[in-house]
């Protein structure tokens, strides 16, 4: 026994013969099978003469009702203040280098309904500090520091 010699195919001896698979064919159909299967699951499901589920109601945007706040700011101590740091109209920090005291500053702020404001005064000084932070006339900050180089903090 021995081992069957090879032999060219019958295709390319130019005589007819057995077709070739088509592998691009087979890829082309593999990927529709694939998007139709998709579609199947993707798309909504209804029955013949059965209506279709009725749209969600669209949603209204909640109104959010604001109100401004009077803020006012006080600090007093010994001289001038140093690096004084405080919220100012829209939330934005406003800052000063040096400032003599007394100071004072009154901003207004919007805040929605119901929410508290949040305020803060930030300084420092060679000597003696003290800070008072009123929203809309009542007190919600007061704080004192002495001593050389201290830094006073009132937030609310």
């Amino acid at each position: 026994m021995g081992v069957p010699g090879a032999t060219r195919s019958t295709t390319a001896r130019g005589e007819p013969g057995r077709l070739r698979p088509l592998g691009s064919v087979v890829v082309v159909v593999g990927v529709i099978a694939v998007a139709v299967t998709v579609a199947w699951y993707v798309m909504p499901k209804t029955a013949p003469g059965r209506a279709a589920p009725p749209a969600a109601a669209p949603v209204e945007p909640a109104v959010v009702h604001e109100i401004t706040r009077t803020v006012v700011y006080e600090l007093t101590g010994d001289d001038v203040a140093h690096n004084l740091t405080y919220v100012a109209e829209g939330g934005d920090l406003e800052q000063q280098v040096e400032v003599h005291l007394p100071w004072s500053a009154t901003v207004q702020r919007s805040v929605p309904a119901g929410q508290a404001v949040f305020t803060s005064l930030v300084a420092q000084s060679t000597g003696s500090l003290a800070c008072r932070i009123r929203v809309d006339g009542r007190v919600v900050a007061e704080k004192a520091v002495a001593g050389d180089g201290r830094q006073l903090s009132c937030t609310a």
